[in-house]
């Protein structure tokens, strides 16, 4: 129709991954304009927002009482349905350019095991905040597009997205989901066992963003890992209450994470037992590719390689797979709704 290739001339049609720990935005024709934490500063009482994003993580942890930083996702899902609202109404309108009057197609990610609740949820924040039309494609199937892996051809390809909030393994083959698990484990939670370990074992508290950079930095899922990394964790002391520095080193935050890495072992290994024979084979060949920002843990490949006796392979770029998928996906809308996709 004319009308619809008039707004797909003026639309900034945009792709969004909506994650627990960032949200990213994708612009036609733009590429990725956006990429910042999912998190909301507002005042306590009144709700007024204050803000958004990075300024609102920086909060995180320091705020008086009169102002409080949520993380409106939590486990890939909506948690707070108004803030998520309006953090995706702030975010799109900070993209989106006011030169046009044509409100933008979106395609947002979604976990594959949200149910349809959570999805009317989503589909009504992106609809509030101002889309003309909303398409949810699962954050596996987009980060599948995102890495360039081939997913029209008949043969199997597997995809483990390990997200701030959750792990999703899907088998993928003929431009569809053959089958998919999920569990809601990811890079927080590999976070927050940092920070119940030092709590149990060295009578330590941290705060969330210091294990976040104790994890970047000194993490290490692979227990064959010949350099054994230190770096100075600075916290409080549980006892003393005083403020107190600890040395710690990569083994133990391995064995800090032990039990969430196990987890995702073990997801991995259902899929695989779940997979038809034929595409298995496939998988085997082809190895399986590692999208999210969990995935980047140093020494995670190949402790999944070592676990399953499959070659896993980190995707060219983790973080931003899903929202470049999504961004792929609203290109290639026109022969999806033609059924020639």
């Amino acid at each position: 129709m004319l009308l619809d290739r008039i707004y797909d001339l003026f639309s900034n049609d945009m792709g969004i991954d909506l994650g627990t720990a960032n949200t990213l935005v994708h612009v036609k024709g733009q590429g990725i304009v956006l990429s910042e934490p999912s998190v909301v500063a507002v005042e306590n009482g009144s709700r007024r927002i204050l803000a958004v994003g990075q300024e609102a993580k920086r909060m995180l942890g320091r705020t008086p009482g009169d102002i409080i930083a949520i993380r409106p996702m939590k486990n890939g899902v909506i948690a707070d349905f108004e803030t998520v609202q309006r953090m995706i109404k702030y975010f799109i309108q900070k993209v989106h350019s006011h030169k046009t009057l044509v409100k933008p197609r979106i395609v947002v990610g979604i976990p594959a095991g949200i149910t349809e609740v959570e999805k009317r949820a989503v589909r009504e924040s992106a609809e509030q905040a101002g889309a003309r039309e909303i398409y949810l494609i699962e954050e596996s199937l987009a980060a599948a597009i995102g890495a360039n892996i081939p997913i029209n051809e008949p043969a199997g390809n597997i995809v483990i997205d390990i997200g701030g909030g959750t792990s999703e393994v899907s088998v993928i083959s003929l431009g569809g989901m053959v089958l998919s698990n999920s569990i809601r484990i990811g890079g927080d939670d590999f976070d927050e066992a940092i920070v119940q370990y030092l709590k149990k074992v060295h009578n330590l508290v941290i705060g969330e963003r210091t294990a976040e950079e104790v994890k970047i930095q000194i993490g290490n899922a692979s227990p064959s890992a010949k350099k054994v990394e230190t770096m100075e964790v600075k916290g409080r002391d549980s006892i003393s209450g005083l403020p107190r520095t600890l040395e710690m080193d990569s083994v133990e935050i391995r064995e800090a994470l032990r039990e969430v890495i196990n987890a995702v072992v073990e997801v991995l290994h259902t899929t695989l037992d779940q997979t038809p024979p034929e595409l298995a084979a496939d998988v085997v060949d082809r190895g399986i590719v590692m999208t999210g920002g969990g995935s980047l843990l140093k020494g995670l490949p190949e402790y999944l390689s070592q676990e399953t006796g499959v070659p896993v392979f980190l995707a060219e770029n983790p973080l931003t797979c899903v929202v470049l998928g999504t961004g792929r996906y609203l290109e290639e809308l026109k022969y999806i709704q033609r059924g020639k996709y």
